[in-house]
């Protein structure tokens, strides 16, 4: 009998511990650790943070449909990780497990920058707590607009919810009369608007620049932010943007049992995996999501961080599911690895963009991928709430990828996962 546990129930540890306990054998325990105790869909958080939707419409609680589904629940915080004994430690509770799954997305680095953040002067919509409180300062901005300052600080891994921040922004003070007292700057480091992190992304950087022009939005392009002050942001060329609100995405960073265990990540706390989505050095790991460490596909002037889309993590969890299945003797049949294809969704409120990436990272010969297109259109915004409603519903169900979501990606030319090639070590990188 084997003991798999999980550290994260969020877009890749939930899915993949459904998986996983939907084609192991009862003998194999699967346990799923978590600091709360509800599964949020992230992706939605711009929109609560805008009042557009309530943080309990995308959540579902855990505990009890876990149990009910076989599974093991623990909420608490990881302390601790003996990679060596094969134990975590929450508390004074030492946990043993033979198969370790990182699932935990990244921690926020908010002591970067002086001011950053809801304990600064600055909000965030990275996690509900964030977003709640984006949405208390939003109201009281809407009593009093002023200048509106959205964006991202260096390393941060997902540039989305800045531009839908952004441009959901532009539509809530426009539908209330208010958008000619309010000037909206965006921040990026990325080298222009619409990089996203990755680059090559076809006409994403003529779409998103299209955008910001017709909705009077300040870009500024290549930008570091170096201090915080009340109502005043301060810029690496030395330009003092003021603001009554703003919204900056931090830089990200791996949690801290990871980055407490030498060897286990990066100098940012991420995880180094193989093929496999294992670990080079302890093969009883497994990392998934944003976790992972993703080499950028190409040097930027200012770091950024590669995009790990909530398809990209459950596409990582399905392969981690199924090469466990393998070596527990469960499935006869060759590793695999996630495609890393994404399709991201940005809501703009009256319209949206639709990024396709297929994969995220371009071939290491050609330097080019498959496919890369940016789509706009106000279908965007119904398609990103229908697939919300639709996953929420997998999480409440219990379900992980059923045959026929599996049937519509293959219809639309992508897929989760592919088989690795057979190598004399099929794990070399």
């Amino acid at each position: 009998m084997a003991h798999i546990v999980i550290i994260g129930a969020g877009l890749g540890g939930l899915p993949t511990a459904y998986e996983l306990r939907h084609i192991l054998p009862k003998q194999h325990q699967v346990t799923v650790i978590s600091e709360t105790p509800n599964f949020t869909f992230i992706p939605s958080l711009p929109w609560v943070a805008m009042g557009l939707s309530s943080l309990d419409s995308i959540q579902v609680s855990l505990e009890t449909r876990l149990r009910h589904r076989g599974i093991n629940w623990i909420q608490g915080r990881v302390d601790h990780l003996n990679p060596q004994d094969q134990k975590i430690s929450l508390g004074e509770q030492s946990i043993a497990y033979d198969y370790l799954i990182i699932a935990t997305g990244a921690e926020l680095a908010l002591d970067a920058v002086p001011g950053l953040g809801p304990d600064g002067y600055t909000q965030s919509v990275c996690n509900p707590h964030h977003a709640l409180k984006a949405l208390q300062a939003w109201q009281k901005f809407l009593l009093a607009p002023g200048p509106l300052v959205v964006g991202a600080l260096p390393k941060t891994s997902c540039l989305g919810p800045a531009y839908e921040f952004t441009l959901l922004a532009d539509y809530v003070l426009r539908k209330k009369g208010l958008r000619k007292q309010v000037s909206i700057t965006f921040v990026t480091p990325e080298p222009y608007a619409g990089h996203l992190g990755i680059g090559g992304m076809a006409n994403s950087a003529e779409l998103v620049k299209k955008f910001m022009a017709q909705r009077d939005v300040e870009v500024i392009e290549n930008a570091t932010v170096t201090a915080i002050e009340p109502n005043q942001i301060h810029l690496g060329n030395a330009r003092v943007l003021p603001f009554a609100y703003s919204m900056l995405l931090p830089p990200f960073r791996g949690t801290r049992f990871v980055r407490q265990v030498p060897g286990l990540g990066n100098q940012d706390g991420f995880i180094p995996v193989l093929p496999t989505y294992r670990h080079p050095e302890y093969a009883s790991i497994y990392a998934i999501g944003v976790a992972v460490q993703i080499k950028p596909p190409e040097v930027t002037p200012i770091p950024l961080g590669v995009p790990k889309t909530g398809q990209m993590t459950e596409a990582m969890g399905m392969a981690v599911a199924h090469n466990i299945a393998i070596e527990l003797g469960v499935y006869s049949a060759h590793p695999v690895t996630p495609t890393l294809d994404a399709i991201c969704f940005a809501d703009f409120g009256d319209s949206g963009i639709l990024f396709l990436a297929n994969p995220v990272l371009p071939d290491v010969v050609t330097g080019k991928r498959r496919r890369a297109m940016a789509l706009r259109g106000v279908w965007v915004s119904w398609a990103k709430a229908a697939f919300e409603r639709y996953f929420l519903a997998k999480m409440r169900l219990g379900t992980a990828v059923p045959w026929f979501e599996k049937l519509m990606l293959k219809l639309l030319g992508l897929s989760l996962v592919a088989p690795l090639p057979i190598l004399n070590n099929e794990e070399s990188n």
